[in-house]
C-alpha cells in the first residue's frame, strides 16, 4: 500500500489527486443532472403481482368512474354548517365540473343538486361534511399539490375567505384535504422541507464535533471537504442513472443518503487522520508519517467501506419498492466516499501537513526540544501515561466484563420482543398536519372507515346474487357499511362493493380484516359452485395496499437479514482468516442490534408515548447497524491482529483497545449524532429510525467495541485466530523494533 500512498499523496501527485477530483466534480455537475432533480416520490412500492395492485387494475378497467385517487374534502364549522356553506360547496363542485382541475379524474355531481340534498350527508351534529374529488393515478405528488392549490383558490373565491387557514375548532368554515391525495401531498412536503434543514443540521453537528474533539479549524474542514467532493460526484452519477431509468430515487432516500455520507464518510476520514496524528509524534518527516499511516489504515478503511457497500447492496433483493430504491444510492455514496477517503483525504493531509492540526500541532520529542530552544522557552516535559486504560481493564477482568455486558445487552434486547408495529402513515405526521386534522375530524364525526373504503371486487361467473353477497358482507362484525353492488363496464358478472371498516383503515386491526374479507367472499363463491374462487376475488384500496406492504415487507426482512449476515460473515472470514473471531464479531453486532431495538422501544414507547413503531424500521436499522457496527470492530481488531505479531496477545489487546479508543469514540459520536439529527424532523418514521440507529451506534462505540469484543478475544486467547496460525511472543519487543 505504500506505493499507492506515494501515487495519491506524493510531493507532486497530491496536487494531481486534488485536481482530478475538482475536474471530476465540475465535469459531472455540468454534464449530468443532480439526483434531487430526478426524484420520483410517486414511484410504486408494490410489485405488479401484488393482490391489491391486480385489484386496482381490474377496478380501473371495470369501474373507470371510481378508479382515480381520492382527495377527501372535509368541511367543518363548529355549531353546524349553514345553508350558505352548503350553497358554496355545491357552487364549488359545479365549477369543478365545468372547469376541471389539472389531472382531475372525476367529481360527483354535487353541483347539480340543491344545497338541501347535502343535509343527509352531514354528520350527526350537522357540523361536518365530507366530499370527494378524484385525480388521475398517474399524477405525482407535486402535480397533485398544484391541482389542490388551484382548487383551494376556487374555494377561496367562492366562499370569500380562506377555509384552509381557518382553525378546526373555530366558528368559521374550515376545510381540510385528506384521503390518499392529501396524505401524499403532505408526505412529500415533509421530506422536501426536511432536505435543507437536515443538510444544514448535519453539517453543523459534524463541524462542531470535529472542532471540539480535535480543536483544529483546518482539520475540522478536511472531512467536510471530502464529503462535499464525494457528494459532488455521487449526486450527478445517481441523477444520470435515474434519468436513464436504470434506478428510481425518492426524497426519503436522498435525505438519508446525505446523513449516511456525512456520518460514515467522516468516520473513514478520522481512521486515517488519527493514525497520521499518532505517527507525527514519532516521525519527523510528515511524508513518511503519512505514507505509513496510509499503509497501516487503508486496509481497514477499504474493508469497512466494502462491508457497508455489500450490506446495502443486499437491499436490491427487496420486492418492496422503498427498500429496493435505497440500495443503489446508499451503496454508491459509500463506495465513492471510500475512494475519497483513500485518495482525496491523503492528498489534503499531504498538502497541509502538520498544519492540519493547528494550533495543536503534533511533533516528535526532538522537534519539541528544538522548537523550545529556538523560542528560548523551557523544554516541555514529556508526559508518560502509566494508566492501564480500558485495554488494561479488559485483559485483567475479561470474565466479569463479558458477564456484565452480555447480561446488560441481553436485558435491553428482551424488550425488542414486545415491540408493536404500525403501517399507518398518518401516525408519522405531526398532529397539526392538514391531512391528519382532516382524518381526525372524519374519525370523530363519522366512521373512520370513510377515510379510505376498501373496494371488494367479485367475479360471480353469473352464479351469485349481488344482493345476497351484500347481506353476507354487511353481516361481518368488522364492517361498518357496504355499498350497493356496481356492475362491471366490460364484464357484467363482475360486481364491486365499497366497504367501510369500523376501524381506522390505516390501522393494523383493519389490515388484519383483508384476508378475512377475501376468505368470506371466496366462501360465498364456493357455496354457489364457482371453482377456484381465489382467482375471482380481489380487494383494492389503502387498507389492502398496506396489508400487501406488510406481507411483502416481512418477506424482504426474512430474506435480506440472513443475506446481510452471510455477506458480512464471508468478508470477515476472508479478511481475518479466523472462523472463531468471525463468529463472535458477527454475534456481538447482532446482539447490539437487538439491544438497540429494545432500548429504542423503551424510549419511543415508554418515554415518548408512541403506541407502535413503523414496520419498516427493523430492516432499515439492521442493515445500517450491522454494517456500520462491524466497521468499528474491523478497525480495532485489525490493529490487535497486527500488534500480536510483535508482542504477547494480552498486551496487543490492551494496546490495540487503547490506541483505537479515541478515534472510534469520536467517530461513533459523530455517526450517532448525524443519525440523531433525523430525530429533529417532524416525520415519526425518521425520528424512530434515527433514535434506534443512533442508540445502536452508541452501544457499539461504548460497550461492544471497547469492552465485549476485546474481552471475548482475551478469553479465547490463541483460539481467537483459529484456524489461522498464532505465534506466541513471550515478551514485548522494544518500541520501534518492528521497523
Amino acid at each position: 500500500m505504500s506505493g499507492y500512498g506515494k501515487w495519491v499523496a506524493g510531493r507532486k501527485t497530491k496536487w494531481v489527486t486534488l485536481l482530478v477530483w475538482i475536474v471530476l466534480v465540475g465535469a459531472l455537475t455540468m454534464l449530468w443532472p443532480a439526483v434531487n432533480s430526478q426524484v420520483a416520490n410517486n414511484a410504486p412500492n408494490l410489485p405488479d403481482d401484488a393482490q391489491s395492485i391486480q385489484a386496482a387494475a381490474i377496478a380501473e378497467q371495470e369501474f373507470p368512474s371510481g378508479s382515480g385517487v381520492p382527495a377527501l374534502l372535509v368541511w367543518h364549522r363548529e355549531g353546524g354548517l349553514s345553508q350558505d356553506d352548503l350553497v358554496h360547496i355545491t357552487a364549488v363542485y359545479k365549477k369543478l365540473e365545468q372547469q376541471p382541475l389539472p389531472h382531475q379524474n372525476f367529481v360527483p355531481p354535487l353541483g347539480q343538486l340543491p344545497p338541501q340534498a347535502l343535509q343527509a350527508s352531514l354528520s350527526e351534529d350537522l357540523s361536518t361534511l365530507v366530499t370527494p374529488v378524484l385525480f388521475d393515478k398517474t399524477a405525482d405528488s407535486d402535480q397533485l399539490g398544484e391541482a389542490v392549490t388551484e382548487m383551494k383558490k376556487i374555494i377561496n373565491t367562492e366562499t370569500g375567505g380562506d377555509p384552509s387557514a381557518a382553525k378546526v375548532d373555530g366558528k368559521d368554515l374550515s376545510l381540510r384535504v385528506t384521503g390518499p391525495v392529501g396524505i401524499s401531498i403532505d408526505a412529500t412536503g415533509l421530506f422536501k422541507n426536511a432536505d435543507v434543514s437536515l443538510l444544514i443540521a448535519t453539517v453543523m453537528l459534524v463541524l462542531v464535533f470535529l472542532l471540539v474533539i480535535y480543536r483544529s479549524p483546518i482539520l475540522a474542514f478536511i472531512p467536510l471537504i471530502a464529503v462535499g467532493f464525494a457528494y459532488g460526484v455521487t449526486s450527478p452519477i445517481l441523477g444520470k442513472m435515474a434519468q436513464e431509468g436504470w434506478i428510481t430515487v425518492d426524497s426519503q432516500a436522498v435525505s438519508i443518503m446525505t446523513v449516511l455520507l456525512f456520518g460514515a464518510g467522516t468516520d473513514y476520514c478520522l481512521f486515517l487522520i488519527s493514525r497520521f496524528r499518532q505517527l507525527l509524534k514519532v516521525e519527523e518527516s510528515k511524508s513518511r508519517a503519512l505514507l505509513r499511516s496510509i499503509t497501516e489504515s487503508s486496509g481497514a478503511i477499504a474493508m469497512s467501506g466494502f462491508t457497508v457497500v455489500l450490506a446495502l447492496f443486499a437491499l436490491l433483493l427487496a420486492k418492496y419498492g422503498a427498500y429496493h430504491r435505497f440500495a443503489v444510492p446508499f451503496s454508491m455514496s459509500i463506495f465513492i466516499m471510500g475512494i475519497a477517503s483513500l485518495t482525496l483525504v491523503p492528498a489534503l493531509l499531504a498538502i497541509f501537513g502538520r498544519t492540519s492540526f493547528f494550533p495543536f500541532i503534533p511533533r516528535t520529542p526532538q522537534m519539541e526540544v528544538e522548537r523550545a530552544k529556538t523560542k528560548g522557552k523551557p523544554v516541555p516535559e514529556i508526559k508518560v501515561s502509566r494508566k492501564k486504560g480500558i485495554g488494561g481493564l479488559v485483559v485483567t477482568r475479561p470474565w466479569a466484563i463479558v458477564g456484565v455486558t452480555v447480561i446488560g445487552l441481553g436485558v435491553l434486547a428482551s424488550f425488542s420482543s414486545g415491540i408493536k408495529f404500525t403501517y399507518d402513515i398518518l401516525s408519522s405526521f405531526p398532529k397539526n398536519m392538514e391531512s391528519r386534522e382532516g382524518f381526525d375530524l372524519i374519525g370523530k364525526q363519522f366512521s373512520p372507515g370513510e377515510l379510505a373504503p376498501a373496494k371488494l371486487i367479485i367475479d360471480t361467473k353469473g352464479q351469485a346474487s349481488g344482493e345476497d353477497l351484500k347481506v353476507i358482507l354487511g353481516g361481518l362484525t368488522y364492517v361498518d357499511s357496504v355499498s350497493d353492488p356496481q356492475q362491471g363496464a366490460v364484464n357484467k358478472d363482475i360486481l364491486c362493493y365499497d366497504i367501510e371498516f369500523k376501524n381506522n383503515p390505516y390501522s393494523l386491526e383493519a389490515m388484519g380484516h383483508i384476508p378475512a374479507l377475501l376468505a368470506t367472499a371466496e366462501q360465498a363463491l364456493i357455496d354457489v359452485g364457482v371453482e377456484n374462487p381465489s382467482d375471482h376475488v380481489w380487494v383494492s384500496g389503502q387498507t389492502a395496499t398496506q396489508y400487501d406492504t406488510k406481507e411483502i415487507g416481512d418477506r424482504d426482512t426474512d430474506l435480506i437479514i440472513p443475506v446481510v449476515i452471510g455477506l458480512i460473515t464471508l468478508l470477515l472470514l476472508i479478511y481475518l482468516r479466523s472462523i472463531v473471531a468471525t463468529i463472535y464479531l458477527v454475534g456481538t453486532v447482532i446482539l447490539s442490534f437487538f439491544s438497540a431495538l429494545g432500548l429504542g422501544w423503551i424510549i419511543i414507547h415508554y418515554v415518548m408515548g408512541a403506541d407502535a413503531i413503523q414496520g419498516a424500521i427493523p430492516l432499515y436499522s439492521f442493515v445500517f447497524l450491522v454494517a456500520l457496527g462491524e466497521d468499528y470492530n474491523i478497525f480495532m481488531i485489525s490493529n490487535i491482529w497486527k500488534k500480536r505479531k510483535n508482542m504477547p496477545l494480552k498486551q496487543a489487546i490492551a494496546e490495540g483497545v487503547n490506541e483505537t479508543s479515541s478515534v472510534i469514540t469520536s467517530a461513533g459520536l459523530i455517526l450517532a449524532g448525524t443519525f440523531a439529527v433525523l430525530a429533529s424532523l417532524p416525520i415519526q418514521v425518521l425520528v424512530q429510525f434515527g433514535i434506534i440507529t443512533a442508540l445502536g451506534i452508541l452501544l457499539d462505540t461504548f460497550v461492544v467495541r471497547p469492552f465485549l469484543v476485546p474481552a471475548i478475544t482475551t478469553l479465547f486467547g490463541r483460539w481467537a485466530f483459529w484456524p489461522g496460525k498464532h505465534q506466541e511472543v513471550e515478551q514485548a519487543l522494544p518500541r520501534g523494533s518492528e521497523q
